[in-house]
């Protein structure tokens, strides 16, 4: 009496059918929009710590005063291709050094920061 009758109506053409093509569109973009937020805030400033880095250890020269990862600090009083002589100290006038690789040198300090 107060009910109407309901009458169902046939799905027409692939958009209405779930998982669709464009259901796969959407979450294709999706994965790409990841990609892209994933890309600019972790592997981009990643890879230019990495460049300035390279710059930094490449710009390594005699007399640089550097602190190592590890904390050490010292002047560098020989460097070659892969290695670094670095003085940390002097024990009665005589130099305290040490060879570090170069990928070892975490930062270069301004002239006069050692003392010896």
């Amino acid at each position: 009496m107060f009910i109407s009758e309901a009458y169902a109506q046939a799905a027409s053409g692939a958009a209405a059918q779930p998982g669709g093509l464009e259901s796969m569109f959407s979450s294709f973009g999706v994965m790409i929009l990841i990609f892209a937020v994933f890309w600019f805030l972790l592997i981009r400033p990643q890879q230019k710590r990495q460049k300035e880095h390279k710059k930094m250890i490449d710009s390594l020269t005699t007399g640089n005063e550097v602190i190592t990862a590890g904390g050490i600090c010292g002047k560098i009083v020989a460097a070659d291709e892969n290695y670094i002589n670095l003085q940390i100290g002097a024990v009665d006038d005589k130099p305290v050094v040490i060879t570090f690789q170069r990928v070892a040198i975490q930062a270069v300090l301004p002239k006069g920061t050692v003392k010896f």
